[in-house]
């Protein structure tokens, strides 16, 4: 298996794989997603490769692309779309500007079913961060995704938040050597 950084467009020309893996990645449980989702990655890859930050690497076996991860510099102001209306109110104004807005903000992880549990996915998610600005890096997941909650936390990776009561929702995770990641696990929830 080899990893390689792709640009947008070394991607994108790669779309029908990176369609495949994304679809093999969250058809199962807790994602549950149709392929009607796969296609709306693609779209969305097509927008995300002009993002400032952008980048992507992709894993390889045999010039087959068997995983894949994306990521960016989060802009200031913090985004209003997607999942950031639920990070910005888990988080708190102050603590959402101060720890996510500059930093890379790894948006996919995901592998193909015959690549996973060989240390694939942690080494796309090391070579994402590998120079994230003064090692500050962080992702979201859905706190229903026990199995990606642990693989987070056992690469050292600090849950920011904390679900729900009703536990639903999205955990923020900040990186290893993000400067705030000490400060994670001592976050008053709700946000003050």
């Amino acid at each position: 298996m080899a990893l390689r950084c792709l640009t947008g467009a070394e991607l994108l020309a790669r779309r029908e794989d990176a369609r495949r893996v994304y679809a093999e990645a969250f058809s199962g449980p807790p994602w549950s997603e149709d392929a009607s989702a796969a296609d709306r990655f693609v779209i969305r890859l097509a927008n995300d490769a002009h993002r400032p930050g952008f980048t992507a690497v992709g894993a390889f076996r045999n010039d087959r692309l068997v995983g894949l991860s994306t990521a960016w510099t989060t802009p200031a102001p913090f985004p209003t779309d997607r999942c950031y209306p639920q990070v910005a109110a888990a988080l708190g104004a102050d603590h959402t500007a101060q720890w996510l807005c500059g930093s890379r903000e790894v948006d996919e992880l995901a592998l193909s079913a015959d690549a996973r549990g060989q240390g694939v996915g942690a080494a796309l998610l090391g070579a994402i961060t590998a120079n994230a600005p003064g090692g500050r890096c962080w992702l979201l997941t859905s706190v229903q995704a026990d199995d990606a909650m642990s693989f987070y936390r056992r690469l050292g990776w600090g849950q920011a938040t904390h679900p729900a009561p009703d536990g639903s929702g999205i955990a923020v995770f900040l990186g290893p050597a993000h400067p705030a990641h000490p400060d994670a696990a001592a976050l008053p929830f709700p946000p003050s």
